[in-house]
């Protein structure tokens, strides 16, 4: 029999990213001095928040079901891969400080988080029941607005050092 995951557990996966991304953005926050930087990393930051706290409400409300796999072992090997990402070990704040040392840099990570957290819950809508593909769909289109949101800031930034 193959193994079975429901809504919420995926969700609680999604959570821990969600996480480690506002952990991210408040890290950056602290780090940068300049003040427009500091607003923008503390607002992402804010938004992760928003965001564990909407998706929370979300998976309180999701009734027990199964996701299916197409053999044994699929999604939690997926999954594996997927939370244990490299992007994901380089928070730390040691990393950072030897790696990222511009906005850019920064905002650039900050796409790759986004981008990231859009491939994850579209890989997981084929594991979930039909009723609940709606929920992790919300999720997604969150992401996609931080996604948007840091590429036209990454624009700005690239247009003004030409």
């Amino acid at each position: 029999m193959a193994n079975v995951f429901n809504a919420a557990e995926v969700i609680d996966m999604g959570i821990e990213k969600e996480r480690k991304r506002r952990d991210f953005y408040g890290y950056v926050a602290l780090k940068f001095e300049e003040k427009d930087m500091k607003d923008l990393f503390s607002r992402l930051r804010d938004w992760e928040e928003t965001h564990i706290k909407k998706f929370t409400e979300i998976r309180n409300t999701l009734e027990e079901s199964e996701a299916t796999e197409s053999y044994p072992g699929e999604l939690i090997t997926y999954v594996k891969a997927a939370v244990d990402d490299i992007l994901y070990k380089q928070v730390s704040a040691e990393w950072f400080s030897k790696n990222v040392r511009a906005p850019l840099t920064a905002i650039q990570y900050g796409i790759g988080f986004e981008r990231d957290a859009i491939l994850f819950f579209n890989e997981l809508l084929k594991y979930m029941a039909s009723s609940h593909r709606e929920k992790v769909q919300e999720l997604i289109d969150e992401e996609k607005k931080h996604l948007i949101y840091l590429s036209e800031l990454k624009q700005k930034y690239v247009e003004k050092s030409q």
